[in-house]
């Protein structure tokens, strides 16, 4: 799985239902085009879905976010936000997954 994959289906829960899109079974929609490292209202998804899940967001100027303890920098706000949720997300058990 790639990063976007790992934070759409384990940080906010969506099953892939085409190679295009996203769907959110809470709230019943389908996600078109999910890029949250270029899109700042997709990565704002992911620090909705963190913050219900207790973890709390800071910048620190326009390239630097914290979830938590968890930092990312990167050099837009929106790829920040993806690379510090990735980071988060529960990798080691990928592989485990395929086999």
């Amino acid at each position: 799985m790639n990063e976007i994959e790992v934070i759409a289906r384990r940080i906010l829960g969506w099953k892939l239902n085409r190679w295009d899109r996203w769907f959110d079974p809470e709230k019943s929609i389908f996600i078109y085009d999910f890029q949250p490292e270029k899109n700042i209202q997709h990565a704002l998804l992911i620090v909705d879905r963190l913050k219900e899940f207790g973890y709390t967001y800071t910048t620190n100027g326009d390239k630097e976010v914290c979830f938590n303890d968890v930092c990312a920098t990167s050099d837009t706000l929106a790829q920040a936000i993806t690379n510090a949720a990735f980071s988060l997300a529960d990798n080691s058990s990928i592989a485990e997954e395929w086999l």
